[in-house]
């Protein structure tokens, strides 16, 4: 499915501006973006609110489907800053499914954090080499996940080859 999305309302900000957002990054994943001395911008990106640092869409900032404020990275963020907070590990036969845009079913999940509650935004995994492969709002907890054996367990919002993967600023 094509995304008729483009970025909108680019400008450079400062950090103290995108502070509370860093904040509840840290909060929520543990993640430290380390970006004293980086370009920083906002975009908007359809319904995402973008942080670039260095021209890079590392976060976003999105709202849960009871209307929250959420934040999270993205598939680049998870990339440069590794966390073990929110994953879903998912099996190579999940793999191509996911790269097509296809939701997570639980079918293909190996492990997955306890914490993770219903609606959560959680990412998604490789159980090999531990590569993020797409982020998605969870629509079972994280032990329903493990042990279930049939269902959609995560509703994918973002993955690798989409377009914001693909997006070159």
């Amino acid at each position: 499915m094509v995304k008729d999305w483009v970025v909108k309302k680019r400008r450079p900000v400062r950090r103290k501006n995108i502070a509370p957002l860093l904040k509840d990054l840290e909060t929520h994943l543990g993640a430290d973006l380390a970006v004293d001395g980086a370009f920083l911008e906002m975009a908007q990106y359809g319904p995402w609110n973008l942080v670039l640092v260095d021209r890079v869409a590392l976060a976003f900032e999105t709202e849960k489907p009871d209307g929250e404020r959420c934040v999270s990275l993205t598939l680049r963020g998870l990339l440069a800053k590794p966390i073990d907070k929110m994953y879903v590990d998912v099996d190579h036969g999940a793999i191509p499914f996911l790269m097509n845009g296809a939701d997570c079913m639980v079918a293909g999940v190996h492990a997955a954090d306890p914490d993770i509650e219903i609606d959560d935004l959680v990412w998604i995994r490789d159980k090999e080499h531990g590569r993020p492969l797409a982020i998605g709002w969870a629509k079972m907890t994280g032990k329903e996940m493990v042990e279930s054996g049939k269902g959609k367990g995560i509703t994918n919002i973002h993955h690798v080859g989409d377009e914001l993967w693909s997006m070159e600023l």
